[in-house]
């Protein structure tokens, strides 16, 4: 699989990478034995990046990817975790203290010594204009507990305040064919820093892989049921923030513009990969099909032009003016 480098941490990973929020929880219940089956299969179709977070079944995510690294040691895989989901959203929780605490479980989870990337979990937004914080992830990098810091972002201008930073390596922001803002300030700004982006919710929660109808029903403890309004975390982690009437309308649209020989998903994650300075994308995959499938979209051919333009122009027609607004 192609190989481009993550930004200020200077190593290559693959085009496509898998997240693995589905293996800890909010997306209904994984087994272990299948959430190692999708670590495997990752790693067999070319994947060299995992991301993961603490907080993803409270750290079942990250023991998973332990074990799966202990077991293939040679596999060569970039860990990505997150950290600052474990406590009230303040910024003054954003310290030293803490951040020694939370990488030090993550390492334990991980069974590393040190960690590839640890990206700030989407903090209170006066998070990325603390001189402290960097400061203390610095520190951190001096002692060897990390080799590298990023942040994940909600919004545009966090991911601006966060590329000015010198030493942060890398952003990971929401962009797919339903989320084009960052097309317009954040990937540039990133280019010229030589910051690495990872995008994630690249099939907007599903929505893009064109398998879902109105009448859908998600389990109880799937994110996608009970976080469509932004009742426990930021709406735009779930469908991307577009009303799911709206978005399944809209897949079907573009379900439509895959070129024979691709899926709808493949077409979705084939975009993402196109753009100007994206790193990396990382689906989720829940059975080892869904992730060998993830990760042949870097094997297809570019998308056209036009393809590109009509993907466009079903955002402008069905999703800016409701996106935009909430924003």
């Amino acid at each position: 699989m192609e190989q481009r480098v993550l930004g200020r941490t200077g190593r290559p990973v693959s085009v496509v990478g898998l997240g693995t929020w589905q293996l800890g929880a909010d997306w209904g219940d994984v087994r272990e034995q299948d959430a190692l089956a999708v670590l495997d299969a990752s790693v067999e179709a070319g994947v060299t990046l995992f991301d993961t977070a603490d907080v993803y079944g409270d750290g079942r995510s990250e023991q998973l990817i332990g074990r799966h690294l202990k077991e293939r040691p040679d596999s060569g895989v970039f860990v990505a975790t997150k950290f600052g989901r474990r406590v009230e959203q303040r910024p003054e929780h954003y310290n030293l203290a803490n951040f020694r605490a939370w990488a030090d479980r993550s390492r334990t989870n991980l069974g590393v010594e040190r960690l590839d990337l640890v990206q700030l979990h989407c903090p209170p937004t006066p998070v990325y204009s603390t001189d402290e914080v960097f400061d203390a992830l610095d520190t951190l990098v001096a002692e060897e507990r990390i080799a590298a810091y990023g942040v994940s972002v909600e919004t545009c201008d966090e991911a601006l305040t966060a590329i000015a930073r010198p030493n942060v390596a890398s952003v990971q922001i929401i962009l797919n064919a339903f989320r084009l803002k960052p097309l317009e300030r954040v990937l540039p700004a990133a280019a010229e820093a030589g910051v690495g982006i990872l995008a994630r919710v690249p099939l907007a929660s599903g929505l893009l892989s064109g398998r879902y109808t109105r009448d859908t029903v998600f389990a109880a403890d799937d994110h996608r049921t009970y976080n469509r309004h932004g009742e426990s975390f930021d709406q735009g982690e779930t469908f991307s923030g577009v009303d799911f009437a709206t978005g399944v309308e809209a897949a079907a649209e573009f379900s439509a513009l895959a070129p024979e020989g691709a899926t709808p998903a493949q077409t979705a994650l084939r975009w993402i990969i196109q753009q100007p300075a994206v790193t990396t994308v990382i689906p989720g995959a829940r059975n080892p099909e869904q992730a060998r499938a993830n990760a042949a979209a870097a094997a297809l051919p570019p998308l056209s032009e036009a393809t590109l333009d009509a993907v466009r122009d079903l955002y402008d027609r069905r999703i800016r003016a409701q996106v935009h607004a909430r924003w």
